[in-house]
């Protein structure tokens, strides 16, 4: 049996903000708080195949681009109208020295964490 991985942690400023963004995108709902963290994910809950976000509290600057970040691929439109999507819901493109020609689009949520929408389209779970 191996690991998989079940919950990510990010930190933020204001989870509030950060929770609402983020279950817009993913179509995630709130699953736990406390005073300093909100857990959101899929509707059925933690252990589910897709992995649960904890949006962690912490007056900590971002510091540069993110080691890791999340890919994003839309579910039931094409990359431009989740493109547009995205935009609307606070997300913002970035340059993080990308030539113009990837089949990706380089975003940031609203506190400057950068993610990428993919191009293909994968099914909905």
């Amino acid at each position: 049996m191996a690991c998989r991985i079940s919950e990510l942690v990010l930190n933020c400023h204001d989870p509030e903000r950060l929770a609402r963004f983020w279950c817009e995108v993913l179509d995630f709902v709130e699953l736990d708080r406390d005073e300093d963290s909100i857990e959101i994910g899929p509707r059925e809950g933690f252990g589910g195949p897709q992995p649960t976000i904890t949006l962690s509290r912490t007056d900590e600057p971002k510091n540069g681009v993110l080691r890791l970040h999340f890919d994003v691929n839309a579910t039931d439109r094409d990359q431009d109208a989740e493109l547009e999507r995205l935009l609307a819901a606070g997300a913002r493109p970035v340059d993080i020295g990308q030539t113009g020609k990837e089949s990706w689009h380089v975003l940031a949520d609203p506190e400057g964490n950068e993610f990428c929408l993919l191009k293909s389209r994968l099914n909905p779970l």
